[in-house]
């Protein structure tokens, strides 16, 4: 039997059902995302993904027959029970119920498909958020709300308004059957009043013709379904603006720039995606500090000694002239090795406590390197301790860079 599909809507008609696997397996996505991403380039992090997840997870609960009642059967071998002897049943799932084993040479124990960028991204960044955003100045930063905007004729199943599609059924069939009834009732008074055999006969058929018309008038018609349609309503909220500090001083060799570009980058996908509109300033140091746009900021190969506080430095002068404290909320990323002048992570310490710990929202630190903590660690040791705005994290190899990033901005209320 071939069975062809001529429905008109047929393109994402898996939709529903798709989002409802995304929502039932999300712990496990979210695992096999986590573990993929430290493996995608710079370049792709925003790109489709196929994901892998247990087939185990997966597999529904189904009723069977067991083998019930009183049965005798005999036992070749058999050197512990005599006749009479009542046999435990064995547990289910025991020895030699595994899966058949494969003739390619391939197992069945994972469960591949393929996520879109949208679902992939949404997964990658879902309960995460700037902290301690306040509303300042309404302007800028939007967030988007899903607000009824009327009704379409198409959609998905899970939208579909069964009040607006019943009204709509009503007033068809009324449309569509009342000249019949109408009709009908004529030619029944007509049978009434005629005598001829074979003008009685005709008009019976008429009768019958007429009735099967009016009940092949559906009850409930595709021209007659409504779906409830939403539009995006822009939500202001707030200015922000983001200061990317990353040292690329000949300290930080390629390995570990790499891993800098790409914590950086998951930054800037999870601002760009969850809000409309934010600064984002790029700052690259080395024994001195410049403000790059995003091309050079990942990409340029400029290099030096190593003086932190110049970045810091350089930050503040941009805020003070472009980003006042009282119209924006401002936060900070830095990503940097730990190696600087011991005198020069002391100013650092004293700048970020004297201004711009008083001035920032949030400030984070990610120290890149597989060797011991370097002397700026140990000074922004002591600003954690004292500053509630302050967080930092390590990171050794690629797969620390997600859990780091989500530990930076997870929600607040899903702590």
């Amino acid at each position: 039997m071939q069975v062809i599909d001529r429905r008109l809507n047929q393109k994402n008609k898996s939709t529903v059902n798709r989002q409802r696997f995304l929502r039932r397996y999300r712990k496990q996505i979210k695992q096999a995302i986590t573990k993929q991403i430290s493996k995608r380039g710079v370049t792709d992090v925003d790109q489709n993904e196929s994901i892998s997840i247990p087939s185990k997870d997966i597999t529904e609960p189904t009723f069977r027959n067991g083998d019930g009642g009183l049965k005798e059967r005999i036992y070749p071998g058999n050197k512990e029970f005599d006749k009479g002897d009542r046999i435990k049943r064995p547990p289910p799932g025991g020895q030699g119920a595994g899966r058949r084993a494969s003739d390619k040479g391939e197992g069945e124990d994972d469960f591949s498909f393929e996520i879109s960028s949208d679902e992939y991204m949404e997964i990658l960044f879902e309960d995460l958020e700037l902290p301690n955003l306040k509303k300042n100045q309404l302007t800028k930063l939007v967030n988007f709300k899903p607000i009824r905007s009327g009704f379409n004729t198409d959609g998905t199943p899970s939208n579909i308004d069964i009040v607006r599609s019943l009204k709509g059924s009503l007033a068809r069939r009324i449309a569509s059957q009342s000249p019949l009834k109408r009709e009908l009732k004529a030619k029944e008074e007509e049978l009434s009043s005629v005598t001829d055999p074979d003008e009685n006969k005709a008009l019976l058929l008429e009768i019958e013709e007429l009735k099967k018309r009016i009940k092949s008038v559906p009850y409930l018609d595709t021209y007659d379904l409504r779906y409830k349609n939403f539009d995006k309503l822009p939500q202001p909220t707030s200015n922000a603006v983001m200061f990317c500090l990353m040292d690329v001083s000949g300290s930080m060799d390629q390995q570990t720039k790499e891993m800098a570009k790409r914590f950086f980058i998951l930054l800037y996908m999870f601002l760009k995606r969850t809000y409309k509109d934010v600064d984002v300033i790029y700052i690259r140091h080395h024994t001195q500090a410049k403000e790059v746009d995003e091309q050079e900021f990942f990409y340029s190969q400029e290099t030096g000694g190593t003086i932190v506080s110049s970045a810091l430095k350089l930050m503040l002068e941009i805020q003070q002239d472009r980003y006042p404290a009282a119209d924006w909320n401002i936060y900070a990323a830095q990503a940097s090795d730990g190696d600087n002048w011991n005198d020069d992570s002391r100013i650092c310490h004293k700048i970020l406590t004297d201004k711009i710990l008083k001035l920032v929202r949030y400030y984070t630190y990610v120290e890149i390197t597989q060797r011991e903590p370097q002397n700026l660690w140990y000074e922004y040791l002591k600003l954690k301790e004292n500053h509630k705005n302050f967080a930092m994290q390590k990171i050794a190899e690629q797969s620390d860079i997600y859990p780091v990033f989500r530990e930076f901005f997870q929600k607040q209320s899903v702590k």
